[in-house]
């Protein structure tokens, strides 16, 4: 053999092994490896071009919530990323038009959460608001705060001229005066009643009130500073997941301020809007003339199907007057380079169905004009995207339909088979053109002015999410701008999941992923966790999930299919489950579960399986209609669909996934309840709740199975987070999610791998403390009754 080929020999084996030594050296991520992580949210492009503001979002020091600070980085690609903003809680970056401010949101610190979490806390317990702030771009400087008001502001939106900013706030003329008559009360009433008083002040001297026993203040005074935190509602929708209950007396209103040039500068903003309707969804007419806006004005919007009214006020003031109506609830909406065009996705109303796609439409800015759907030929899901646990938990952005200059084009993501990437379409003829491709999901994106490149979030299943730049002209690869996880990565065993197709009873094409673990050895039998996605109308897919990486660390083998109702494999394939859900769903899982163990390396003795949300609905159903599981953990859950009806968040006053209300069709609700099958539950279950979540509220849910499968003796458990919503597992605080998934692998080592658990070993202890033959209406009749009393706590 030659010299050279030798020395090329050896090279290639040094390499080799060095590459193995590197691998062998990584470890598994864990659990609390979470506590690293770093997520990026709400991507900015500054107006030349040159840079990408973005929010850098962290786990905080205590563990118990999340900082946000913004950031920037070089467009070339060619740098580390700098901080820009030195607050824990800074998002909603926006580069002024002529490139001279950043203005952004600044919270302060917040104070311990009431029990009840976000939003049950009295009047008199308010958060201090969040407010504008102004940084200045070059030259240096710090930045300062703009606004004051009583209950903050947010949604900066710059005019085209860089001379206003126009933004939405909660604050009322009542607010204001308030405000203004506690900067304006006597140095007495500002310290508290201590003031000082100096030796010759003849105020001082006496302690007698004025006028009657105890006059110090006026009682109308006193009234007058109350604020009551009794509720009266009057809605059928009346608190939000995540937001708490709906301060109706406080809607959200346009305000518009000139722009600062200076700290010195005072200037006051002006509120544009009132009434007892809220606006949203602020844009700039080109010549920065005029401000756009979406509103809804229906007193309950429950009753009714989606809609909005676009309207236009003046930027020098005066009375707001309607353009048009959209009957439809528009999204991502932007206007036109000319200024004479809407583009925005949504969903037709009819027919009334459990899932209709978005399409993506443009309407004229003018009255009567009728919205034109550019997508009606695609039958995938635009202005959308597959699910995972690791999106931005704060201050994530909101994304905007994206025009070309020349207004003949639009860019929008669209979920399409497990995978989200960005697409361009054509106005004129809707031709369609992939402007990314791949194994992944793009979550946010900006584009230049001259939308010649664009920004994107990008995420794999080996990768939360970083910064690329797109070429939309060569749609080449993508470059790479950030590495922002790289420091943890790169010391982690992570790997990608196989994609399988398997066929269900119907001949209809189920899509799915196995997670393994680092270490698989298909000779090997491993034990399976079958994790079920909520929506019903979302998807898994090609994205970052700590969740199902941890638990192949942990040993596990993890399948997570999409099941029939799942997005972006078309409106057919979602809609399917209208007025049968729970039911053929549950044999494409079955399905899947059979196909992974055809592979011959899950050991069948050994399965469990999870979900949360429409996931945990699922996992009722599943474990009220086979015992094949060995465990299984149901999160937010549902078990009676009557009682959630009248429980959740949002109501089903449409026929979407019932087609009459609990009280004219009682049976249909029964029988697709999983309360309904509890008898048959031999399977041990956890329950993972969160007491703020209003979404599945748990009485409607893991209480109710709780209670019944305690009475029956049945191994459950149930595990409750203090102040967390439906989000939890999302974007929950960090400890909370750590202890959501040691709770539920602990629970899958206990009944799958035998593992000690002390901590479950209780759970068919002394669960009912009367016969069922002792119940009320049971007894002999020839008796009188004995008092019902709860049994009394036991001494400790």
């Amino acid at each position: 053999m030659p010299r050279s080929a030798r020395l090329l020999s050896i090279t290639l084996c040094l390499a080799t092994a060095i590459a193995a030594m590197a691998q062998a050296q990584k470890r598994s991520i864990t659990e609390k490896d979470i506590f690293q992580f770093n997520w990026i949210g709400d991507p900015q492009i500054s107006p030349d071009g040159s840079r990408v503001a973005f929010v850098k979002v962290t786990v905080n020091d205590k563990k118990d919530g999340y900082d946000t600070a913004i950031w920037s980085v070089a467009m070339r690609g060619d740098e580390s990323p700098r901080r820009m903003t030195d607050g824990k809680h800074d998002g909603s970056p926006r580069w002024s038009p002529d490139g001279k401010w950043l203005i952004f949101v600044r919270a302060p610190e917040p104070s311990a959460a009431p029990a009840g979490g976000p939003g049950d806390a009295g009047a008199s317990a308010r958060p201090p608001a969040a407010q504008l702030y102004l940084l200045p771009v070059s030259g240096g400087g710090e930045s300062w705060k703009i606004t004051d008001l009583p209950r903050g502001a947010g949604g900066p939106v710059w005019s085209p001229d860089s001379k206003m900013i126009a933004f939405t706030s909660e604050t009322s003329p009542e607010d204001i005066a308030k405000q203004r008559k506690k900067e304006n009360a006597p140095a007495k009433d500002k310290s508290d009643g201590k003031s000082e008083a100096k030796p010759d002040d003849k105020s001082a001297a006496p302690d007698k009130p004025e006028a009657g026993p105890g006059a110090a203040k006026p009682a109308d005074t006193a009234d007058s500073d109350h604020e009551s935190d009794v509720r009266v509602i009057t809605r059928s929708v009346y608190r939000f997941n995540g937001g708490g209950y709906i301060d109706f007396k406080h809607p959200q209103h346009i305000w518009v301020m000139n722009a600062p040039q200076s700290s010195e500068d005072e200037v006051k903003p002006r509120q544009f809007t009132r009434g007892k309707f809220q606006e949203d969804g602020i844009m700039w007419a080109k010549d920065s003339s005029t401000i756009y806006f979406t509103t809804t004005r229906v007193d309950d919007p429950s009753y009714e199907h989606p809609r909005a009214d676009v309207y236009s006020v003046a930027a020098a003031g005066g009375d707001p007057a309607k353009v048009l109506s959209i009957n439809m609830a528009p999204r991502e909406m932007s206007l036109s380079p000319d200024g004479k065009r809407l583009a925005f996705c949504a969903s037709v109303n009819e027919p009334v169905q459990s899932y209709t796609e978005p399409d993506l439409w443009v309407v004229d800015l003018s009255p009567d004009a009728k919205p034109r759907n550019l997508t009606a030929n695609y039958d995938f899901d635009v202005c959308s995207g597959v699910g995972g646990d690791q999106g931005t938990p704060r201050a994530g952005g909101q994304d905007y339909v994206v025009w070309t200059p020349d207004g003949n084009s639009l860019i929008v993501t669209t979920a399409r088979e497990g995978r989200a990437n960005l697409i361009q379409i054509d106005i004129a003829s809707a031709k369609i053109t992939e402007l990314t491709k791949g194994n992944q999901a793009v979550g946010h994106f900006r584009a230049t002015n001259d939308a010649a490149s664009l920004v994107v979030l990008i995420s794999t299943p080996t990768n939360i999410g970083d910064l690329f730049v797109v070429d939309r002209a060569s749609a080449g690869t993508p470059r790479r701008l950030t590495h922002i996880n790289d420091k943890l990565f790169s010391q982690l065993n992570l790997t990608e999941p196989e994609e399988i197709w398997y066929t269900s009873f119907d001949g209809k094409k189920i899509h799915a992923w196995v997670q393994k673990p680092p270490d698989f050895d298909a000779a090997k039998k491993y034990p399976l966790i079958l994790n079920i996605h909520g929506g019903p109308h979302a998807a898994y897919g090609f994205v970052f999930d700590h969740e199902f990486q941890w638990m192949a660390a942990k040993g596990y083998v993890v399948l997570y299919p999409n099941p029939r109702g799942s997005t972006s494999y078309g409106q057919q394939f979602g809609n399917i489950i209208q007025y049968h859900y729970p039911g053929d769903d549950f044999r494409d899982l079955m399905l899947g579960v059979d196909e992974v163990l055809k592979r011959g390396y899950v050991d069948a003795k050994k399965l469990g399986v999870t979900g949360g949300s429409g996931g945990g609905l699922l996992t009722n159903w599943v474990v009220g209609h086979t015992d094949r599981f060995a465990a299984a953990v149901a999160q937010r859950d549902i078990a009676s669909w009557t009682d959630w009806w009248y429980t959740a968040d949002f109501t089903l006053f449409q026929p979407s996934w019932f087609k009459a209300p609990p009280f004219l069709d009682p049976e249909d609700y029964k029988q697709r309840s999983p309360i309904t099958y509890i008898q048959n539950v031999h399977t041990p279950l956890m329950l993972v709740l969160g007491e703020a979540d209003y979404r599945t509220p748990p009485g409607a849910g893991g209480e109710e199975m709780f209670r019944a499968l305690k009475f029956l003796k049945r191994p459950v458990i149930m595990v409750r987070f203090p102040g967390e919503s439906h989000e939890l597992s999302r974007s929950g605080q960090p400890w909370h999610r750590v202890e959501r998934l040691q709770h539920i692998v602990g629970w899958f080592d206990k009944y799958l791998q035998g593992m000690s658990k002390p901590e479950y070993d209780d759970v068919t202890a002394g669960e009912v403390s009367i016969k069922p033959a002792d119940l009320p209406g049971k007894h002999d009749t020839s008796r009188p009754p004995e008092p019902a009393t709860p049994p009394k706590p036991k001494r400790r």
